[in-house]
């Protein structure tokens, strides 16, 4: 075959494989991997680098689609280029339940897919973090050891939704030239031309934001070939706004909304086929092609073997390198912690639980070289930043924090893209109120089950005269409702440390820890070297001189409460223990003995916490009191606003004596807060 023809053939074999896929599973979108076949086949057989034999080659290139819902032109790759467990049965088994060839690429179904996506610009906000993940290892461990691009190919729709904006200025600020973004540029989304809705010059829009960008011809191979060149030897990020057509060789559907997010067509296949002389049957790859596509999926094992000789002669760093990259903790890490925990056992600090993660980070900062932190423009607040961690900026990416600018949400997404590149464990931090701003970020680190820690400060009504607008009531409900996300809620300073330990060795779920704007009293006064936060639960004050006839649960500054509601009830000769609920998803892990040991027989339970009830039945009973929140906040003192709300000790104290005398309610008013509940204050 000649040059031209070889590069259309294989490119062809995505078009085919693509539609055919889409057209068996009847649902998919074959519009975006037939219009980007071109840019596909140059990428993965000229530049990408990789070894499907060794596909976490830490070394490697990250390609991303960050367009989703095109994942046929992921699949179609991995498969043609020799993944091994990327099989033609499983593109034939697309979108089917239990294969790997999910309707949107999902991380961990497969080797070489290097992020979930599918909600629009996802991907392009991880591949940031990804890119700044290999400057900053590169930056640590030299170019001989680190030193790769990241690939992006988003659509019209990733650069429409806020957090491309977000991703791509930060991105320009820190010059992180060895990004590369293709941009689908094919002008149509799912309701018809893209001029129905935006009017956006995204070329001069990225220029604007730091980043080097132009226009090609999507469908020209030396073109394509030609723009990475000029890509490789930028010193800013490169959008290449590849001008493509959707559908690219359907007969009647390309170039209209019509080859977006449907099956084509027996029909309309058919015509392509003839249009493109493409007469093999459905999911079969001629021979020369596939030895094609096959010869360019071995070129990366020379590369890769020559960086395992440099990786075995790179001396005394070999090792940390290796146990970074594979996640793992140094030996000592853990009695760093205990250290630390004996310390606070002799000092009780009175703080509150954002400046106790600031102490727990100074240990852990200076424990693990791998930690990389940052805030969203609230540093002083959030009190993320350490001895150890300098400023990171362009030029100066062996630092390890990050000024992540007021971008909540794509800071959380590139965080994933850090945690996803390996070698480093990326925390960040905002008020807990903006989680609302970041949530598909952290619903996606959930999902994809990846060591990202996020910092949420000023979690309650304790917020106090900020108001409302800052009083993250409803957050915990709406945080714990997301499956595989561990949410710790610590109670005082070594709560804290160990709820950051926790979090630190947790590979498989991210952190989100919520910390408090005002002082807290230490609770934990003496040493205890089992990580008890870890449980999710434990018992933190047992009941004096008899049976519990009352437990009382909570979790955060409310144990101060809790504390002293036992005292009250103590006095009046009420047996009363106090159970700390620092994350409720690490008790559900525990085994039924040490939840049922918890969760104890006392006939009355009361849950204390300024948030909503959402979650805490698992300990008290739909019976149960819960004393906290059934609306917003109001703007006023801290001590105030408790008192206001019926949250104190006086209050639970006397709903658990009188449930004591009278014994429980049951039906609807179990369920109301049995503490005053006035009216939302106005002014």
């Amino acid at each position: 075959m000649a040059s031209r023809d070889k590069h259309d053939r294989m490119a062809n074999a995505i078009r085919f494989l693509s539609m055919d896929a889409v057209e068996k599973a009847n649902s998919g979108h074959p519009g975006l991997p037939m219009g980007c076949a071109d840019i596909a086949t140059v990428l993965f057989t000229r530049y990408l680098k990789f070894d499907p034999k060794n596909p976490h080659w830490p070394d490697r290139d990250r390609f991303v689609l960050s367009a989703g819902h095109g994942s046929m032109l992921l699949y179609s790759c991995l498969y043609l280029t020799g993944y091994e467990d990327m099989t033609i049965d499983q593109i034939e088994r697309f979108r089917q339940l239990g294969s790997k060839t999910a309707g949107h690429p999902e991380y961990g179904f497969a080797a070489g897919i290097e992020t979930t996506t599918g909600p629009l610009g996802q991907g392009l906000a991880n591949s940031v973090g990804m890119a700044l993940a290999e400057r900053v290892m590169n930056a640590q461990f030299g170019d001989d050891l680190v030193d790769h691009h990241t690939y992006v190919i988003c659509g019209d729709g990733c650069l429409m939704e806020g957090i491309s904006q977000e991703a791509i200025a930060l991105a320009g600020h820190l010059k992180l030239n060895k990004l590369i973004v293709f941009w689908d540029n094919n002008n149509i989304s799912i309701d018809g031309a893209v001029s129905l809705s935006d009017s956006t010059d995204q070329v001069a829009r990225v220029k604007a934001s730091g980043w080097n960008a132009f226009h090609i011809d999507g469908h020209d191979p030396e073109a394509i070939a030609a723009a990475i060149e000029t890509a490789h030897k930028s010193d800013r990020p490169t959008l290449i706004a590849a001008k493509t057509t959707i559908g690219f060789g359907a007969p009647t559907k390309a170039g209209t909304k019509a080859a977006h997010g449907s099956p084509l067509g027996a029909e309309e296949i058919a015509g392509a086929r003839k249009a493109l002389n493409w007469d093999s049957p459905p999911f079969v790859i001629p021979d020369e092609v596939l030895s094609a596509w096959r010869d360019a999926g071995s070129r990366g094992a020379a590369p890769r073997a020559d960086w395992d000789k440099r990786v075995a002669a790179s001396g005394d760093g070999r090792a940390e390198f290796e146990r970074r990259v594979a996640g793992k903790l140094p030996a000592d890490f853990d009695d760093a912690i205990a250290a630390y925990k004996q310390k606070l056992a002799v000092d009780k600090p009175k703080v509150a639980t954002r400046k106790s993660s600031e102490m727990a980070l100074e240990v852990i900062n200076g424990a693990l070289a791998e930690t990389i932190g940052g805030s969203a423009d609230l540093t002083p607040s959030n009190n993320t930043k350490t001895s150890q961690t300098k400023e990171l900026s362009a030029g100066n990416y062996g630092n390890r924090y990050v000024h992540y600018g007021i971008r909540e949400h794509a800071m959380a997404a590139a965080i994933n893209g850090i945690a996803l590149h390996g070698g480093l464990i990326p925390y960040g931090g905002t008020f807990f109120c903006f989680t609302d701003y970041a949530r598909p970020a952290l619903r996606l680190s959930s999902l994809m089950g990846i060591r990202s820690l996020f910092v949420m400060t000023h979690d309650s009504i304790g917020l106090g005269e900020d108001g409302p607008t800052h009083q993250p009531v409803e957050h915990l409900a709406a945080m714990r409702a997301i499956p595989n996300h561990l949410v710790f809620r610590p109670a005082d300073a070594t709560e804290t440390a160990e709820c950051w330990q926790a979090a630190i060795h947790s590979q498989k779920a991210p952190s989100t820890l919520v910390l408090t704007r005002q002082d807290l009293r230490a609770v934990r006064t003496e040493y205890v070297a089992e990580n008890l936060s870890a449980k999710g639960a434990y018992e933190l004050a047992s009941a004096d001189g008899a049976d519990a006839k009352v437990t009382i649960f909570a979790s955060g500054s409310e144990i101060e409460i809790a504390l002293d509601a036992r005292d009250l009830l103590q006095k009046d000769g009420t047996p009363t223990r106090v159970v700390s609920v620092p994350c409720f998803e690490l008790f559900e892990e525990q085994d039924k003995a040490y939840r049922e040991k918890v969760l104890g027989n006392a006939p009355v339970k009361i849950a204390v916490e300024a948030a909503l009830r959402f979650g805490w039945d698992r300990f008290v009973g739909s019976d149960g009191a819960f004393v906290g929140m059934t609306g917003f906040g109001a703007s006023a003192p801290a001590k105030e606003l408790y008192k206001y709300f019926g949250i104190t000790a006086d209050a639970v104290a006397k709903i658990a004596a009188e449930r004591v005398r009278n014994g429980v309610p049951k039906g609807e008013d179990a369920r109301a807060i049995p503490a005053s509940e006035p009216a939302r204050p106005h002014p």
